[in-house]
């Protein structure tokens, strides 16, 4: 097995910027969807808008764990950067291993969050159809 060196593990950080970038704009458009359908909810108390109140809620859990997933990802590259730094070449693989776990994991949090984005869009085409 060839050993690790410093560019390794950096080089998944352009990669898990551009991927929490992306985690965070799907945060931020859940929080004002959330905030609308409160609004809205509160004018006429329909259980349509209870329904998508909790799809929208299961997203929000799902993108919370793919941040968290990806920020911990992000951290153990470079905690093996470090260990990298002080020759510390076998802790250093499994640790990277480790994070390419959690980066994978992230990865199919979003694939499954997607699922439940268009299933929620289909039912809005659908009702569109059926008018």
């Amino acid at each position: 097995m060839e050993q690790l060196t410093l560019t390794t593990p950096a080089l998944l950080f352009s990669a898990i910027s551009l991927i929490m970038l992306a985690y965070t704009n799907r945060f931020l458009a859940y929080a004002a969807v959330i905030r609308d359908l409160h609004d809205k909810y509160l004018q006429k108390k329909d259980k349509n808008y209870i329904d998508q109140i909790k799809n929208i809620k299961k997203r929000l859990y799902l993108t919370r764990s793919m941040q968290i997933f990806g920020i911990t990802s992000l951290l153990l590259c470079v905690l093996t950067m470090f260990l990298i730094y002080i020759q510390q070449q076998a802790l250093a693989v499994w640790v990277f291993g480790v994070a390419l776990v959690l980066l994978i994991l992230s990865l199919a949090l979003l694939i499954m969050e997607i699922q439940i984005s268009v299933k929620a869009l289909e039912h809005h085409i659908s009702d569109i159809e059926n008018n």
